[in-house]
């Protein structure tokens, strides 16, 4: 579960704004009835053939008058339910304005149904199975063919599916707990215990693989949940609805859908944070900037993974420019007198840095290297010192090595020195 932790905070800042916009962009085919696309979708191409932006520009020739209305109406509640009666009496706090929309929502269809202009058609409505008994019902669970436990291609897809899902969590984990007022820090390992329970008995009544998405989670918290509680409680009432009142649900238009997600993607993108991005340097708007970009035109993963991928480059820069610190003293006895203090941690990273520095030296240098603070020096380094002293007394360059283990001038062999032979890393605390 600790894996999640390693991701870039701006890497999990960009991957919730470009959730917020994806959210926003997606809702709003289905806000104006146009649902060619099915509700939840996040890639950019779509199944229809279509990408986010082409289902947007057809928008025009598929509006459904009813829809609009019924969505312009939820969304205009949800915005004084949660700006301005939400501060007014504790009441209005209880009730959650998109509760509110949905209801609202449910008897527009049930007053218009009958109009010719301002019905809305059952394509554009919520749609769930609704069996006719228990037993029709018990019916739509379908168990697993064991028999097939032998073969290659499932365990690859199993592990295929556990990986992904295990990742899309542990990343979601690590920004929910960032939107959390509160900055609760969710056990990760229990995280995935819980999810992969709950997948072994979806499975085996023929569900869908779970996974924890921010959508659910950033709406928990925007509407006051703080415990583990009203997840808990969450999927209670979606079980109980799914059982008792799926005609109910039916009735549900999508456009009211729309209109609730619009807050929560707004939510998760709001324009002060693209500003608050930016005021942090290029090192943080680099990574965050590529990852919702990478979101918003691939798909979640990839974006996470360019905007990963771009954060690790900018560690490698950081890490080139800061291998060392050079300290150049006027020139005494005929010689240049210059201090090369190493940092704390030099790897393999530093190479580069380290080895243009050494080389850029002049003839009749006096070189004093201090390793001092230095804790952790990889192979690599050790390598180009013990090259450079070999072209060193060529140039007439002079090495004092200043180290935790003595002072030495001039050393004959630099893994003496350090007095170990080549390995992967040399610890000098």
């Amino acid at each position: 579960g600790i894996i999640g932790y390693y991701f870039p905070s701006s890497v999990i800042k960009g991957m919730l704004t470009g959730i917020g916009i994806i959210i926003i962009l997606k809702q709003i085919p289905h806000f104006f009835g146009y649902d060619a696309e099915a509700e939840g979708a996040d890639s950019f191409f779509e199944a229809s053939g279509e990408n986010t932006f082409s289902a947007i520009l057809n928008i025009s020739d598929n509006i459904i008058l009813g829809s609009l209305i019924i969505g312009v109406a939820g969304l205009a509640v949800i915005l004084i339910w949660d700006n301005y009666l939400a501060k007014k009496a504790k009441f209005f706090q209880i009730v959650q304005g998109p509760l509110v929309a949905v209801v609202l929502g449910i008897l527009y269809y049930l007053f218009t149904k009958s109009s010719d202009t301002f019905a809305i058609e059952q394509t554009h409505l919520v749609s769930v199975p609704v069996p006719d008994d228990a037993a029709s019902f018990i019916n739509q669970f379908s168990f697993p063919n064991f028999s097939a436990i032998t073969n290659p291609q499932i365990w690859i897809t199993a592990f295929t599916i556990a990986l992904v899902a295990s990742l899309e969590t542990l990343l979601c984990v690590e920004a929910t707990d960032k939107l959390d007022p509160h900055k609760n820090v969710t056990p990760t390992n229990r995280e995935l215990l819980a999810q992969g329970t709950g997948n072994i008995i979806s499975g085996l009544i023929g569900g869908l693989p779970i996974t924890q998405v921010i959508v659910r989670s950033s709406a928990n918290i925007q509407s006051g949940g703080r415990t583990k509680l009203s997840a808990i409680i969450h999927g209670f009432f979606l079980l109980i609805s799914v059982i008792l009142i799926p005609n109910l649900l039916n009735k549900i238009p999508l456009s009211v859908l729309a209109a609730i997600l619009f807050v929560v993607g707004y939510k998760l993108a709001k324009p002060a944070l693209f500003k608050s991005m930016y005021n942090l340097g290029w090192k943080q708007s680099v990574p965050f900037a590529v990852t919702v970009v990478g979101i918003v035109f691939t798909d979640l993963l990839t974006g996470i993974g360019l905007g990963l991928a771009v954060g690790i480059v900018v560690i490698l820069i950081k890490s080139y420019q800061n291998s060392h610190f050079l300290h150049i003293e006027d020139k005494s006895d005929g010689k240049h007198r210059i201090k090369m203090s190493l940092a704390e941690e030099v790897t393999f990273f530093n190479k580069g840095a380290i080895l243009k520095e050494l080389e850029s030296l002049p003839r009749d240098t006096y070189l004093e290297l201090d390793l001092i603070k230095t804790r952790y020096l990889d192979n690599d380094i050790i390598e180009i010192l013990d090259d450079f002293s070999v072209k060193a007394k060529e140039r007439n360059i002079d090495i004092k090595l200043v180290s935790k283990r003595g002072v030495e001038e001039n050393p004959d062999n630099f893994y003496q020195f350090f007095k170990e032979r080549p390995k992967s890393k040399i610890s000098l605390s």
